[in-house]
Order: structure tokens, then C-alpha cells, then sequence
């Protein structure tokens, strides 16, 4: 990654939030980590097309961040034929919205990934020339061949890895599902492009598979969305290049230490969305774990962390982890420390301390079984288990009115008639347009944050 100066970091704070008291041989603890970053995103990026110059955007100036956008060209794409029109519309609207002096490519992706634009290995610097360029190449892409989206993304890693900035970020669009390569190649391509590029995948129309399209957005921590309507994609491209362009550092990572006896039982993300890292641990010395963040600008997450303690007897009291907020030095040299906070543990014989669950917790707890229970009851929907759906679906809606999750609450009353929300007695609904369902299943991890 490039060199970059302190200032242009943005600042970064951690508040925990935890009820610190257990029970005495009380063991589980449990705290959510705010993670606010500040003072970057748009506030530090190089400009608009058009807009005045700062010095990232002077000639001969390294550009700051590289996208490649890696659009679908299979002969599914066109049918209906106005699909590969929208995809091409849309592709050069994030184009238009590229910012003077971000590296760009386009990529066609079937069963080969081949260069759209500016060819020869190379990525281009966004001005208006180049733009132009890029949406005049636009025009002769067509649709035919088959769908191996590794290829793409080794295509796109090849790409970003000749760019030397600090933030590098794929937008993958598929509308069918990986046929010409095995999951094992997929997965392969996933392992070799992790931590080497963050990447939003989305999916246009209805065919294809949600689970592949939220796994590579899994894996490169971005977002995964549906597009039912291709009409509606030159919209969402615009969205997703103006969030990339927010983006002012990269390869930030939650480092978690623990004192010796301290058991780490996991580590998710829960706000905006709710992203397991617990598998995804490089040590980072003695005790000490990093678990990878993604790209930063302007924003606010939360984390869940629960750790198992020595169990201990009343009044005493110990640091069961210490939260870090790092980023690794360029140079080679000790990674730098951005914010830290801590995770306590007391014993208590006072039962109203000790037994208090804390609002953020609960909350979060909350959130991550509503998604679980919607992916489990979309399984047993699809594999015949009405009984076991009806179950689950309607324990989702009871979690979704409970943590006020409204945009959740209205995708599952798409796929089921709630008779009452409170209490999660639900009916299953004859019939459920596939785009609908296919929604639930791709929003089901995104989660709504404490209300006030």
C-alpha cells in the first residue's frame, strides 16, 4: 500500500459498552465496541469532475484509490435484451462519477475476464478524456459465453495490485449463477483477493444464486444488494462509486489482546450489518489477534465481542480485553495504534448488577438470531418444512418489531402474513414473487442500531 501522511487519516474513537458484572464463577463476558471514524470520507478526497483542484488531482500526482468495475457480459444478460443496456447505462454512470485523479478499469466478465477499458494491464486516471474514452468502449459491449466470476476477480486483483494507493475496491455485477468454474476455483479466487481489495457485488434480476454473490462480498468486506429491476441500476452504481470514493483509509484492523486464561468465543461485526471476523484472527503477537475491518471514511460501526474469563470469586476483578483500532505502517515498522478501549470483568454477589444484561448487547443479540432465523426459515421454506419455516420466519418478525428493524419487518411481510408481530404468529404466504424472496435473503444481515 502507498505511503500517506497522518493528516489525511481519519480519526478514529472506541466506546464499549458492557454491563462488567458477573456472578461469582460468572465466566462470559460480553461488550459491544462503537467504532466512529471521523474527519475523512468526502472531507479529504479528491475532487468532483469539474470541481476546483487540490493537490491529489494535480498532473503527475498519484491517484489515491483504484476501482475496477467488473461488469457481466454472459449470453444470459441478454434476455431481456434492454438487461445488457442497463448494465452498460449504469457502468457509465459510475464512470461520470469518478473523481479527477481515481484509477479506474472496466472489465467484461463470461467464462475469461477480458479488459474493457483502458486495456493493456493498465488502469486509467479518471479525467474527462478518460471518462469519455471509457464510455465510448462501453458501447460495443455484448452479451455472450458463460459465467466464471473467479476469473474476474483475479482480472480485477491484477488490476488494483499495479496501483500504488492506499485504498483499492472492486464492483462486481452478475446476473446468473457461477457456472463455469467449480465453487472450489471461486473460493480459491476469494482466499488469493482477501485483504488485497474490498469489492460490492450485486446481483441484477433473479437468477441468480444470493449465497454466491453475499459470499464474495463476505469475503472482500463489502456490500452484497439485489438489483430485481435492471432499470434501477445506474442508481445503485452511482451510490456504490460515491461510497467507494468516501473511503480515506484502508487495512484497518480490530486487534483484540487478552490477558493469559481469557478465551475469545467471537468477534462479529453487528451495525451496519452483521459479518462474522471470529475465523478471520492473524495473530499479531503474544495474546494479541487482528481481525480485519475493510476500507474507512465518515461512518460508524459496531462489534460484538464475548471472551470466556478464569472464573474468579466476588470483589474480584480483572481486564478481560483490551480493543485496538491499528494500522499497519507502510514502511514495514510497529503498526500504528488509532484508538483503544477496554472490556472489564467484576464479581458481584449483588444479582441485579449481575444479571442486568446491557441494551447494546441485548440489541445486538437480537439482531444477529433475526438474521439467522430468516436464513433458516427461507431454507426449510425451499427444502418443503412449512412447519419449521412458519417457526422461524415468525420468530424473525417478532426480533424485527421488537429492535424497531422496519425496513426488515416490511421484506418479511412479503413472504409472510403476520397476524401478530408481538408474539410472532405468522402465516406463510401461497405465493411469494422470487424477487421478493430473494430480497429478504440479501438484506437479512443488514441490522438497525439501538434506539434511542
Amino acid at each position: 500500500m502507498a505511503n500517506f501522511s497522518k493528516s489525511s487519516v481519519p480519526q478514529f474513537s472506541v466506546d464499549v459498552y458492557q454491563n462488567e458484572y458477573l456472578p461469582e464463577g460468572g465466566r462470559e463476558v460480553n461488550a459491544i465496541v462503537t467504532v466512529t471514524a471521523t474527519g475523512g470520507g468526502t472531507s479529504g478526497g479528491v475532487p468532483l469532475a469539474g470541481a476546483s483542484a487540490s493537490p491529489s488531482s494535480i498532473p503527475g500526482r498519484a491517484p489515491s484509490a483504484a476501482v475496477v468495475i467488473m461488469v457481466d457480459c454472459s449470453g444470459s444478460m441478454e434476455y431481456p435484451p434492454t438487461k445488457m443496456r442497463h448494465a452498460r447505462d449504469a457502468t457509465a454512470a459510475a464512470v461520470d462519477t469518478l473523481r479527477d485523479g481515481m484509477a479506474f478499469a472496466v472489465v467484461a466478465g463470461t467464462h475469461v475476464a477480458k479488459e474493457v477499458y483502458p486495456g493493456g494491464g493498465r488502469l486509467a486516471t479518471a479525467d474527462a478524456r478518460t471518462r469519455a474514452e471509457a464510455k465510448e468502449a462501453l458501447r460495443r459491449l455484448s452479451a455472450g459465453g458463460g459465467t466464471a466470476i473467479g476469473t474476474w476477480l483475479t482480472l480485477a486483483d491484477g488490476l488494483l495490485a499495479s496501483a500504488d494507493v492506499p485504498i483499492r475496491h472492486g464492483i462486481l455485477l452478475t446476473d446468473g449463477r457461477n457456472e463455469h468454474e467449480s465453487p472450489q476455483d471461486l473460493r480459491a479466487a476469494l482466499d488469493a483477493c482477501a485483504g488485497r481489495f474490498t469489492c460490492d457485488a450485486r446481483g441484477v434480476g433473479t437468477d441468480w444464486e444470493v449465497k454466491e454473490v453475499t459470499g464474495i462480498a463476505s469475503a472482500l468486506l463489502g456490500t452484497a444488494d439485489i438489483v430485481a429491476d435492471p432499470a434501477g441500476l445506474a442508481a445503485d452504481f452511482t451510490r456504490m462509486m460515491e461510497h467507494a470514493m468516501g473511503k480515506e483509509v484502508a487495512d484497518v484492523a480490530l486487534r483484540l489482546w487478552t490477558p493469559v486464561g481469557v478465551e475469545i468465543v467471537f468477534v462479529k461485526q453487528v451495525a451496519p450489518a452483521v459479518e462474522d471476523l471470529t475465523h478471520r484472527r492473524t495473530e499479531a503477537g503474544p495474546r494479541s489477534g487482528d481481525y480485519p475491518t475493510g476500507s474507512w471514511g465518515d461512518e460508524s460501526r459496531d462489534y460484538h465481542l464475548c471472551v470466556r474469563v478464569p472464573e474468579a470469586g466476588v470483589g474480584q476483578e480483572m481486564l478481560a480485553a483490551r480493543v485496538s483500532l491499528v494500522l499497519p505502517d507502510p514502511a514495514g515498522g510497529a503498526p500504528v495504534s488509532l484508538s483503544q478501549g477496554l472490556v472489564r470483568a467484576v464479581w458481584t454477589d449483588d444479582m441485579a448488577a449481575s444479571t442486568s444484561i446491557n441494551p447494546q448487547v441485548a440489541h445486538y443479540t437480537g439482531q444477529a438470531e433475526l438474521a439467522q432465523a430468516i436464513q433458516q426459515g427461507l431454507d426449510a421454506r425451499k427444502s418443503g418444512d412449512f412447519g419449521g419455516a412458519t417457526a422461524k420466519l415468525g420468530r424473525a418478525v417478532q426480533l424485527a418489531a421488537a429492535s424497531g428493524n422496519a425496513d426488515t419487518a416490511k421484506l418479511l411481510s412479503k413472504v409472510v402474513d403476520v397476524v401478530d408481530a408481538a408474539t410472532g404468529t405468522v402465516r406463510l404466504k401461497a405465493k411469494v414473487a422470487e424477487a421478493d424472496e430473494m430480497t429478504l435473503e440479501t438484506r437479512s444481515t443488514k441490522t438497525v442500531r439501538v434506539k434511542k
